[in-house]
């Protein structure tokens, strides 16, 4: 071997070196700014809040006592995790110790083409590293001033009644996150907030997905209007969860996402918070499951249950709603939590997104249709009535929520409502009586 070529051999084992480095370095920028970025939460209240919104709401005044641990703070949230001060500024110190090593030790090379190489590589890397900071550092702060729902396509008076509960509705969220909800919380990430949202470009649609308050048949009716199916009812349970038909809002651009939000018609469908954790429950944990019973059920009935036998412990199968709702108050969850019993407020931030429609559970039916003609669907496109899964099971009504909630001490009662607190307050929802 020449010398010249194990000189060349070199050059290119130090190029393909620096760029691995290079590569790694820009992770750890991404990861940094994501994690000093990352939102503590959303629409929480502080004791004086609480009292304000009494004085304004009193009916709420015997459902909704603010748990004394809360006092003179924010109500929290067991997956809010602060991230350490000392453990930011030491990784700050690091990302800029990295950085220097990287320009100082090249700046002696300007004159070599590794040299050339290495700046241009550091140069891409700080342009990378502030495109990547600004854009995580997009927030947005509301409530904005709510517009008009456009109803120029309703040509009759049969939807009087839904079009004046819709309004109700509608005012009322409105009302509550301009007179309760600090300024200063009131900011979180735009793609993180976007993240439940899909999107149907066709009629300018932007549905957030509430899980266990009629998300399947809502993501057919997507599915539907965007021209990927015929009817709703030929659609299966796989094709709508499994099959990634439909985009969602945070696969755009910043700019796409600004733009659908300023310009589409947002909706969101919300349930009762006790309907939708029981129903959640009955449908993970009382039928096979072989994603829930093996990752939540086993660690569930491993950290609540005492004297477990070894084949629940194996199989994760026969979990309990007491075990359950110990799992979902408790701080130290030993797995997280799952969009299926996650609060509304954290997964469709609508003290920050102002939906043009709110359609409700309970009133299923009527609302989606409304909706339906609103945004100018088919006529002969009708929301599905049919129950995705399990559909010999009785419904989950608030007959059945009272049944299981018998299971539980007044005390887990009372911290499970608190635990939904802000989704009961923001809907108008009342607590079950047991």
């Amino acid at each position: 071997m020449q010398p010249s070529d194990r000189v060349m051999n070199l050059r290119q084992v130090f190029v393909t070196v620096l760029m691995f480095g290079v590569a790694g370095l820009l992770l750890f920028m991404y990861l940094q700014a994501w994690i000093e970025e990352h939102p503590t939460g959303i629409c929480q209240m502080t004791t004086s809040a609480h009292t304000a919104l009494l004085a304004n709401y009193p009916q709420y005044e015997k459902n909704y006592a603010l748990p004394g641990h809360l006092n003179d703070s924010k109500l929290p949230h067991p997956e809010e995790l602060a991230t350490a001060p000392e453990n930011q500024i030491a990784a700050a110190n690091l990302n800029k110790r990295q950085t220097t090593v990287i320009m100082g030790r090249h700046s002696q090379e300007k004159a070599s083409p590794l040299g050339e190489i290495a700046s241009s590589l550091v140069s891409r890397l700080s342009e990378q590293q502030k495109m990547t900071k600004a854009f995580l550092k997009q927030q947005v702060n509301l409530p904005p001033v709510m517009r008009p729902l456009n109803k120029s396509l309703i040509k009759d008076d049969r939807w009087k009644n839904i079009d004046e509960a819709q309004e109700k509705r509608r005012y009322f969220l409105y009302d509550f996150c301009k007179k309760y909800s600090s300024e200063n919380r009131l900011r979180t990430h735009l793609v993180r907030m976007v993240s439940r949202i899909y999107v149907e470009d066709r009629h300018k649609i932007l549905y957030c997905e509430v899980p266990k308050a009629g998300c399947s048949n809502w993501k057919r009716i997507l599915m539907v209007l965007n021209g990927l199916a015929s009817s709703a009812y030929s659609i299966s349970h796989d094709a709508v969860h499994y099959g990634k038909h439909l985009k969602k809002l945070d696969s755009y651009d910043l700019k796409g996402i600004q733009t659908r939000l300023n310009t589409y018609t947002k909706t969101i469908f919300v349930r009762d918070p006790m309907e939708r954790l029981v129903s959640a429950f009955r449908d993970k944990f009382e039928h096979p499951n072989s994603y829930y019973h093996p990752v939540f059920g086993k660690a569930i009935i491993k950290k609540y249950r005492l004297n477990a036998h070894e084949e629940a412990l194996k199989t994760g199968s026969g979990v309990k709603f007491k075990e359950f709702v110990r799992y979902l108050l408790d701080s130290q969850r030993p797995v997280g939590m799952d969009i299926h019993w996650e609060q509304i407020s954290r997964l469709c931030y609508p003290c920050l997104i102002n939906y043009d429609f709110i359609g409700k559970f309970e009133t299923l039916e009527e609302d989606a249709n409304y909706f339906l003609q609103l945004i100018g669907a088919p006529a002969e496109l009708k929301f599905p009535n049919f129950k995705d899964r399990h559909s010999s099971d009785e419904r989950t009504n608030m007959e059945v929520v009272r049944q299981y909630l018998k299971e539980l001490s007044d005390t887990e009662r009372q911290l499970t409502y608190d635990f939904y607190y802000l989704d009961y307050l923001m809907f108008n929802y009342t607590m079950p009586i047991v």
